[in-house]
């Protein structure tokens, strides 16, 4: 086995890194190195030597080739689907309507889990098919731990324990979790006293504890995840392209489907694409695609709405998760760290299918309901602390293939039509891989295709082959970037960090070198963006979205770095100002609905005044001292002078309009005395978390105090004192 310091493996050969650096710089190519997954078949540890190539000519591939197989939907399973079929041989093309992963595949709980309650459920039911659901999850876990390291990452959950009665059920739970995944096992699970909880999850509520259960699961970057499935399988030799719908299927004159009408939605452009084979992967909207084929299908898929939020940081440990067992009405809860925030969800209702659902109040409530029972009363949990919030529409299917299409299947279903269309719904994020390899083997056979068996079981997914933990150092030393965005880019990235480090510009400072962030909380920087268009990102959402997970971090900073991300873009892509402001305006209004920045600021608009008559004097003092002009209201003038006069002379207008819009909730590009109040009351219930613009006039009152006293004491003075 390799060792993981001073020396690397290079196709069975050892060398120094002086000599790794001399072969990366002469040709170009990272060569392989680290401590590799061990696979079964050492070719599926070999990178793939194709470039990636540009968009234009993806579309020009399927303008121009004919295909074994076509596959709808750019989610989990699509892509899993693509590549599992390219490295079978077949030519595989891949067409999604939007962004690869703009659906439900980058909105979930980000776990990469087995199912500890399904398995509950299977042995207190007796239930075989339940268990052979939670054994294929945990050795897809593993697989998916292993397959993308720099990706995934294992993760300790505490479920606390208030009776203590239940310590030994729990135990036995997890512990049959532990042996059922067998040699998958990521970690043992343990129990911890109370005192040893507290410890590690100093948060937690210690009144009535008795103890904790911590077990593992993983953790991943869902998003980047599907992303790098998709350009694995690219790199393996499929055609895959974002942004391209389908608008009709094609059937021959037997009436079995030999391809599909398809649209650029960027260019508008129409064109028809032969395939041999057609897999529906489209989750949510599986019955769109299925109705396309037969208009007189029965529906199968019973959409559910999930919704997520993120509080910061301190409200969990970095390397501890959290799970409510059972909420108030009978659902589970996560409390997870992720990228230096924290993740608690879900929720679970019935919805409508819709390209873009929304998160609602009610939602974020029951969540934070729900975590403030399990957090101690020093972390005073606040709505104005929720950074972001998404809505997940999870695809629940019944099986057409059943005569009972009423009940609902618990694991995924494979449906083979008439026409030979194939349809692979349900299922969840970890057991991508097995259902794109049983929905290629249903496609083999329906339409007698010649190829051979899967491979993906164990292959490397993009960026895994040369990672390893301590990569970012070199990232530090070799280019002179700032220690948190070198193992940002090395998480993100893997091994192609190196490429995405090329294009960084240089800072001007004398630390760091090279690296421009983008917002100055993050450690997202300029040259991501020239690779995230590299990788396919073509709108300024597809890129604060999912190239960069800002959005889903934090709404306010996303909206923040917006202005500089589109400017970026403009350079890679040739965008007019027309097309500029076309994407600052869609991916707003993203960012307001979508990710939850409308609610939040609903939620404030909402709260009654709660504020003393002390407080309500106080206030209007204030108000009055930074309108200088006594016009009624504040102008971005009055916030530009008052910010001048603590030293800020040189503020972008861009932020100045962000501190305006904060406060401004009628939108007419002034802030008026009730708006002002709203949000001092909306900051004392717990419901803002912080405001520049109060900080602003809390400083602009004490500045005129301060001068007012000196004038005071400058006349006294001058009547003959000592």
């Amino acid at each position: 086995m390799a060792t993981r310091f001073g020396r690397y493996i290079v196709g069975g050969t050892t060398f120094g890194a002086g000599a790794y650096f001399s072969t990366w710089l002469v040709t170009g190519e990272r060569p392989f190195i680290g401590e590799p997954v061990v696979a079964a078949d050492p070719q599926k540890m070999l990178r793939a030597k194709r470039p990636l190539p540009p968009r234009d000519a993806q579309i020009r591939s399927l303008q121009s080739e004919d295909f074994d197989v076509l596959i709808i939907g750019g989610g989990a399973t699509g892509a899993g689907c693509a590549l599992d079929a390219a490295t079978r041989g077949l030519k595989t093309a891949l067409v999604e309507a939007d962004d690869f992963a703009s659906g439900t595949s980058s909105r979930s709980t980000k776990l990469i889990h087995g199912g500890v309650r399904y398995l509950a459920k299977a042995i207190l039911n007796l239930d075989i098919e339940q268990y052979r659901m939670v054994k294929e999850a945990l050795h897809e876990r593993s697989n998916m731990l292993n397959s993308a390291p720099h990706l995934t990452r294992p993760l300790p959950i505490m479920l606390p324990v208030y009776k203590w009665w239940l310590v030994p059920y729990y135990w036995a739970g997890i512990k049959a979790y532990d042996f059922v995944a067998g040699s998958k096992t990521v970690k043992s699970s343990y129990y911890l006293s109370k005192k040893a909880a507290l410890e590690l999850f100093p948060m937690l509520q210690g009144d009535k504890l008795v103890g904790a259960i911590v077990y593992y699961d993983g953790q991943q970057d869902d998003a980047r995840m599907c992303l790098n499935v998709a350009l694995t399988a690219t790199r393996h030799g499929a055609t895959v392209a974002n942004h391209v719908s389908v608008t009709k299927l094609l059937k021959d004159n037997s009436g079995k489907l030999c391809g599909a009408s398809l649209k650029d939605e960027l260019t508008g452009k129409q064109w028809d694409v032969k395939a041999k084979c057609v897999i529906n992967a489209t989750g949510p909207f599986t019955d769109t695609i299925r109705k396309m084929d037969e208009p007189t299908t029965r529906e199968i898929c019973s959409p559910s709405s999930g919704t997520h939020i993120v509080l910061p940081g301190y409200y969990s440990p970095d390397q501890m998760g959290l799970l409510d067992p059972e909420t108030s009405d009978g659902r589970v809860i996560f409390f997870l760290p992720w990228q230096k925030q924290t993740i608690a969800g879900t929720t679970d209702l019935p919805c409508k299918v819709t390209h873009h659902p929304k998160p609602t109040e009610d939602e974020i409530l029951f969540i934070l309901t729900e975590v403030k029972n399990y957090l101690n009363p020093d972390v005073e949990v606040r709505r104005g602390d929720v950074l972001s919030a998404w809505s997940g529409i999870r695809p629940l299917v019944s099986d057409p293939n059943k005569e009972d299409t009423q009940s609902l299947a618990r694991n995924h279903i494979v449906h083979v039509s008439d026409s030979n269309l194939v349809t692979i719904a349900g299922g969840k994020w970890t057991t991508y891989r097995a259902m794109a390899a049983e929905a290629v083997d249903a496609a083999i056979e329906a339409c007698r295709l010649d190829c051979m068996e899967s491979k993906t079981d164990g292959l490397l997914i993009e960026g895994a082959h040369g990672w390893t933990p301590t990569m970012y150092i070199r990232l530090v030393q070799d280019f002179g970037l700032e220690c948190e965005v070198a193992q940002h880019l090395a998480n993100a990235y893997g091994d192609r960090a190196f490429a995405v480090a090329k294009l960084a510009s240089l800072t001007g400072k004398r630390w760091p070198i090279i690296g421009k962030k983008i917002h100055p909380e993050f450690p997202y920087i300029d040259a991501e963006i020239r690779y995230g268009v590299r990788e396919y990102a073509m709108t300024a959402v597809d890129m604060i979205a999912r190239r960069l997970r800002l959005a889903f971090l934090n709404v306010q900073a996303a909206a923040e770095a917006l202005p500089g991300i589109v400017d970026i873009m403009a350079e890679e892509l040739n965008w007019n100002e027309a097309e500029k402001k076309k994407q600052l305006e869609k991916a707003s209004e993203f960012l307001k609905n979508e990710m939850g920045q409308l609610v939040n600021r609903a939620s404030k608009d909402k709260l009654p005044i709660n504020l003393t008559k002390e407080e309500i004097q106080l206030y209007i003092k204030r108000f009055q001292i930074i309108d200088k002009d006594h016009k009624g209201y504040v102008s971005i003038n009055d916030i530009r002078r008052g910010l001048k006069n603590f030293g800020e002379a040189d503020v972008p207008g861009e932020e100045l309009h962000e501190i305006l819009r904060e406060i401004d909730t009628n939108m007419n590009g002034q802030v008026e005395l009730d708006e002002y109040l709203q949000m001092m009351s909306a900051i004392k219930s717990g419901h803002v978390a912080y405001s520049r613009f109060a900080r602003m006039a809390e400083m602009e009152h004490e500045k005129h105090e301060k001068d007012s006293l000196t004038k005071k004491i400058t006349v006294e003075r001058s009547g003959g004192g000592l």
